[in-house]
């Protein structure tokens, strides 16, 4: 995420040589990535959401956020 983002809530990610945005609420995908690491990714994001959605909030008002745990 980044601070003063534009809506809808999102997030970037980056793999390799590919790069893409996945928005919170539904998960669609902007860009491009290999479906092995977007499994990976919808796996977080199905165990994260809410703590998503509160950082985009945190964000946007103050710049800060919270850490999210990555998948172990």
């Amino acid at each position: 995420m980044f601070f003063d983002d534009h809506n809808p809530p999102h997030f970037h990610i980056e793999y390799q040589d590919f790069e893409a945005a996945v928005y919170i609420d539904d998960g669609i995908i902007k860009g491009e990535m290999p479906r092995r690491a977007l499994k990976l990714v919808f796996e977080w994001l199905d165990l994260h959401k809410d703590e998503l959605l509160e950082n985009w909030d945190l964000i946007s008002k103050s710049g800060e956020f919270k850490k999210i745990e990555p998948l172990t």
